[in-house]
């Protein structure tokens, strides 16, 4: 069962940190492309203002529906679709955890499955655009609480945990003769629905593409956080920006773990998206790389706005807590928008803040980027990452 208690938390003004080049490696797009959502009312009579203008070449049909937040996966929605149908679908509303201000809006929870036993998937907003690659009936979930254990929508929390949350969200499922980016861009000649239709555009056309060799965690699903940045100093540097939204960037990696396994990196945080203390759920917002072993455990280190370096803590998250341990390596606002040059010692570190029997290897590198519990923006820059172990240098990135 999730619990959470509600945490008072004071918003001050930041000053943001604003090198030479920030504005080419966080393009502005990047941290704003979330549009203000309209009301239930305007979402849907909009839409069918719009939708109504288009021809029946263009459109097979359209469905307005209702997922509730407190209802389990999954929903299943009268719509079958044929295989290699198009589809665009907007959302609209919100997942509260009850008892806290922490929600979770539609890029993060609105989830679909073509078929009882299809893969589950997501767009990176709250809007999406996907060709059927079977035919069957659209299924809807709601992602948090629950946790995806199976890539057919299996999940790892029990059903009760869905009474913990409240609220719902409002879905539109078009579906197109033609194809989405075509169909879309006749809508946004007639207007648009609170920047929505804009915002499916971009994302078709100017999709944000994680660097080569890296690609994000299934079960929390895909982002728009990383990218490669385009910093002339550092031309291999991966680019971090988030705003209420999670991420996790993953490459894989075998190496064995020996006494002196060490990860090598270069970061520059601009800015951190929590101003307290991380260790708590309600405030567990962050910035970090971490090392994934072959047993499932990880280590992830960071850099904390309150709490003292080398402050090491399982994972506040409950379907974490088994799992992560989190190590400050720096704390502060001191030496923000600098780069610094940080070395770890994996086997040492795993020995002092996991314990236990020694895993044989290294299996996987990650990003992880929080935001989405406090809602503020977090920025770094990462670069120059490498494993050195009995006299070797292994390459990352």
């Amino acid at each position: 069962m999730v619990h959470a208690r509600r945490l008072p938390v004071l918003y001050r003004h930041i000053k943001t940190l604003a090198p030479d080049g920030i504005n080419q490696a966080y393009p502005e797009d990047i941290m704003s492309h979330a549009p203000t959502q309209p009301t239930r009312s305007e979402f849907q009579s909009r839409f069918e203002v719009l939708l109504g203008q288009l021809s029946k070449s263009d459109l097979i049909d359209y469905a307005f529906l209702e997922m509730p937040s407190n209802r389990k996966p999954w929903q299943d929605s009268g719509i079958d679709l044929g295989e290699g149908e198009n589809v665009t679908t907007f959302s609209i509303g919100q997942t509260l955890l009850n008892g806290t201000d922490i929600y979770f809006g539609a890029d993060f929870q609105v989830w679909f499955r073509v078929g009882t036993d299809g893969e589950i998937f997501r767009g990176t907003r709250a809007s999406n655009s996907f060709r059927a690659t079977r035919p069957g009936p659209l299924y809807l979930g709601s992602n948090f609480p629950g946790e995806w254990s199976t890539v057919n929508g299996q999940q790892s929390t029990p059903d009760e945990v869905y009474g913990h949350v409240s609220g719902q969200f409002d879905v539109l499922v078009i579906r197109w003769h033609i194809a989405p980016l075509e169909g879309l861009k006749k809508l946004a000649a007639r207007g648009d629905v609170a920047g929505l239709i804009a915002g499916e555009i971009d994302r078709l056309t100017n999709p944000v593409i994680p660097p080569q060799g890296w690609y994000y965690l299934w079960f929390l699903g895909p982002a728009e956080i990383y990218r490669p940045a385009a910093l002339e100093e550092k031309k291999d540097a991966i680019c971090c920006a988030t705003h209420r939204d999670v991420g996790l960037l993953l490459k894989d990696i075998e190496l064995p773990l020996e006494p002196d396994t060490c990860l090598h990196w270069d970061w520059r945080v601009e800015l951190l998206p929590s101003e307290v203390r991380e260790d708590t759920m309600p405030t567990h917002d962050y910035l970090s790389i971490a090392v994934e072993f072959d047993n499932g455990q990880d280590i992830t280190y960071y850099w904390s706005a309150e709490l003292p370096v080398e402050t090491a803590y399982r994972c506040p998250i409950p379907s974490w807590n088994a799992r992560e341990t989190h190590v400050v390596i720096r704390s502060g606002s001191e030496g923000l928008g600098l780069w610094f040059s940080e070395k770890r010692n994996v086997y040492r570190d795993y020995q002092n803040h996991i314990g236990g029997e020694l895993p044989a290897r290294i299996v996987k590198i990650w990003l992880i980027a929080v935001s989405f519990f406090q809602g503020r923006k977090g920025k770094c820059l990462y670069d120059n990452i490498y494993f050195t172990a009995d006299a070797r240098s292994i390459p990352v990135q």
